[in-house]
């Protein structure tokens, strides 16, 4: 059971922005129910997503750092919706699957999600070797630049389910 409830009376302008959410996506996530407590972190999370979005790494690329850092910080929500975003982005189950242990079949993935990982144990103190690995497989300086920030918003996201006790309404996907 959420630690915030999921029924409570949002701002107009809360409303509005959650009615445009189940508009787009056919359904309105338990997460941004929760969110919509505060219309400034929906709204933050909303424009930062989006933002991400329209930046150079691909929507597969996106939901293999989601699911990395969701499997690193044993997030289920976000484990059980980034599967299912991955795989209408175009990952097998198996990728998935693999994304969220921290390893993928194909190189560059997998020099991905090393970096991925290198920035969530180190906290961001990447090495020398770890930015020259990233690059080696042709990772730009901006896109090294928008890995970092799709680890922080899955990061905040990873957490912020934590301390509400999302309710996961997606199929669920086990982290045990």
């Amino acid at each position: 059971m959420s630690r915030l409830p999921l029924e409570y009376t949002p701002t107009e302008k809360t409303t509005q922005t959650l009615d445009g959410i189940k508009k787009n996506i056919g359904m309105l996530p338990n997460i941004h129910k929760l969110m919509g407590h505060s219309p400034n972190v929906l709204e933050g999370y909303l424009e930062f997503s989006s933002a991400l979005g329209k930046g150079t790494l691909s929507a597969q690329e996106r939901e293999q750092i989601a699911l990395v850092v969701a499997g690193f910080d044993r997030c289920e929500y976000c484990a059980s919706a980034h599967t299912l975003m991955g795989k209408k982005a175009g990952l097998s189950e198996q990728e998935t699957k693999n994304n969220l242990k921290g390893f993928s079949d194909t190189p560059k993935t997998t020099s991905l999600i090393k970096f991925c990982l290198s920035v969530l144990e180190t906290k961001g103190k990447v090495s020398d070797q770890d930015m020259i690995a990233i690059r080696a497989v042709e990772f730009s300086d901006e896109q090294i630049v928008e890995i970092t920030a799709n680890i922080c918003i899955n990061i905040f996201t990873n957490y912020f389910n934590h301390v509400a006790a999302t309710e996961i309404d997606f199929p669920k996907v086990s982290l045990s």
